[in-house]
């Protein structure tokens, strides 16, 4: 599987795992520039929520949420605040990451307000 391949599977399995919980999906893969791109924007109750999905095809290469440095964050920070400007209606929202290890067996970490 190539990296591509591996995120796509874990944003398809975070989706299912949102909408399994009650979270309306707004939006995927939402684009805000060549360095922001936010994975999953969904709505849990009146909180809009940003989602980042790191997965890794095993532990082996380490845990996926390592992966969101401060820098990427930034960036997410950076992509929330023009969604925000984009729709002024949402006065909360919040910062999430989910963490998918594929193999041996699935297993999901869903980190709230990171």
């Amino acid at each position: 599987m190539t990296n591509i391949s591996v995120g796509k599977q874990g944003e398809e399995i975070a989706l299912n795992y949102l909408n399994k919980i009650g979270y309306k999906i707004l939006e995927t893969n939402k684009r805000f520039s060549r360095i922001c791109e936010i994975d999953i924007i969904a709505q849990e109750k009146d909180v809009l929520v940003f989602v980042e999905v790191k997965t890794r095809s095993s532990n082996s290469t380490g845990i996926p949420l390592e992966a969101i440095t401060k820098t990427k964050y930034q960036h997410i920070k950076q992509g929330l605040f023009n969604y925000l400007q984009e729709n002024p209606k949402y006065k909360k929202y919040r910062i999430d990451a989910i963490s998918i290890i594929l193999n041996p067996k699935i297993e999901i970490k869903h980190i709230k307000n990171i």
